[in-house]
């Protein structure tokens, strides 16, 4: 029998940072788990615990709100699995389609466009379909954001958070450090967060902007990690 070259029982439940993260996913896209079937997997999976709460999906209200890195596109694959659900939910995307930042997202957004299901509305006064939603899913800003938060992300993060509407982050609250925990300017007051492949260090110090945190593998392999925590 074959021994393995590591242990992974000692680092499943490993707390990771940002920058671990970042290199435990180029790893991984270079072993040819490409960073769009990351991205595929993490709306798929955050998906799937809307439709865990909301039996009754088909019947809700959904906005979801997108930023133009990963995170929106994420968001842009929650978006198309919730239509495959018989839903019709509303996308806003918080820029200008030309601005959206790496072909994954791309790829995904021009997918929408494609879409009658999906409602695509571009930043503006969002504030009336807000008032009318009953599921927000916010993927504005993930795990590389820092500094002040502009405009007009800024205001969609007032937006959410004046809502009474359920709140899912996609990967960690719009505006919180996944490093410290901290806020420096403004964050997303999710109901849960959906995180993926490992708990980032600095969400279990602010559960009351994070809601319940729930990790999910999105199939990066293991040895992507080798050299990194192991």
């Amino acid at each position: 029998m074959v021994k393995p070259l590591f242990d992974m029982k000692l680092c499943i439940d490993m707390e990771i940072t940002v920058k671990q993260m970042m290199r435990i996913e180029e790893n991984g896209h270079q072993m040819g788990f490409f960073r769009k079937l990351m991205m595929e997997n993490a709306g798929a999976i955050t998906t799937r615990h809307i439709v865990e709460h909301y039996p009754d999906l088909i019947s809700k209200k959904i906005t979801i709100f997108a930023g133009l890195g990963n995170n929106g596109g994420d968001a842009f694959v929650v978006a198309r699995h919730l239509a495959a659900f018989g839903c019709n939910p509303t996308v806003i995307l918080l820029g200008h389609p030309d601005k959206i930042k790496s072909e994954e997202a791309r790829s995904n957004w021009k997918i929408l466009e494609k879409m009658n299901s999906v409602n695509l509305i571009l930043a503006s006064d969002a504030s009336k379909i807000v008032s009318e939603s009953e599921v927000i899913v916010d993927g504005i800003l993930g795990t590389g954001m820092s500094g002040k938060i502009r405009e007009p992300y800024s205001s969609a993060i007032d937006l959410i958070n004046q809502s009474h509407a359920f709140k899912l982050s996609v990967d960690v609250p719009s505006g919180l450090d996944p490093d410290t925990g901290m806020v420096h300017d403004k964050c997303v007051k999710a109901d849960i967060t959906v995180t993926f492949h490992k708990m980032k260090i600095g969400m279990p110090k602010n559960q009351n902007m994070c809601g319940k945190i729930m990790v999910e593998k999105i199939g990066i392999p293991p040895e992507a990690e080798i050299g990194i925590l192991i």
